[in-house]
């Protein structure tokens, strides 16, 4: 078992109900996944970016990412329906804890002058999205191989029924909000 998991479940899950006077232990909010996405609009020039981007998000996720591809063509953008133009990983289970310790303790201290990640970036229905401009803050990436820091979201997806809720069960997990 993971070991953020392991702590979840342990206390985590207790401070979250006794703070919001959950009754049923079934209703105390968890994560549910984590996607990690990619977007690379230069790819339709360059396909080739796109290759070393699927492999260094498989690398950081442990599982094979999968591209995607754009809707709709849009003649402004010089993009057309079918064409690979990002990358995106979804995590559940222990993965899914596994890459969210990496990110709190290890990726997030790493970013340079890093004062805390933002409270404002909930969705008012208990997910939190939180964008990262270089990659290369992780330490499963290669600087060696890598031609260009790319930039990439991870939306962290909670059973919260409100913001108050996701943030008071990630600040307990310990994600290092600014201003704690």
């Amino acid at each position: 078992m993971a070991r953020l998991r392991e702590f979840y479940h342990k206390e985590v899950a207790e401070k979250v109900q006794k703070e919001f006077g959950i009754k049923n232990p079934m209703a105390v909010p968890h994560i549910e996944k984590i996607v990690l996405n990619m977007g690379l609009g230069e790819a339709v020039q360059n396909a080739k970016i796109m290759d070393g981007a699927v492999e260094e998000l498989s690398a950081l996720a442990g599982q094979r990412a999968v591209v995607t591809k754009a809707k709709k063509s849009i003649a402004n953008f010089k993009l057309r329906e079918g064409v690979p133009i990002g990358a995106r990983v979804t995590l559940r289970g222990n993965r899914m804890y596994e890459f969210l310790d990496r990110l709190m303790n290890i990726a997030l201290p790493r970013v340079r002058d890093f004062r805390g990640v933002p409270t404002k970036a909930f969705d008012g229905r208990g997910n939190y999205t939180l964008g990262v401009r270089d990659h290369l803050i992780f330490p499963e990436i290669d600087y060696s191989k890598v031609d260009k820091p790319k930039g990439m979201n991870i939306t962290i997806v909670t059973s919260a029924s409100n913001d108050e809720q996701a943030r008071a069960l990630l600040r307990e997990l310990g994600m290092p909000f600014a201003g704690r």
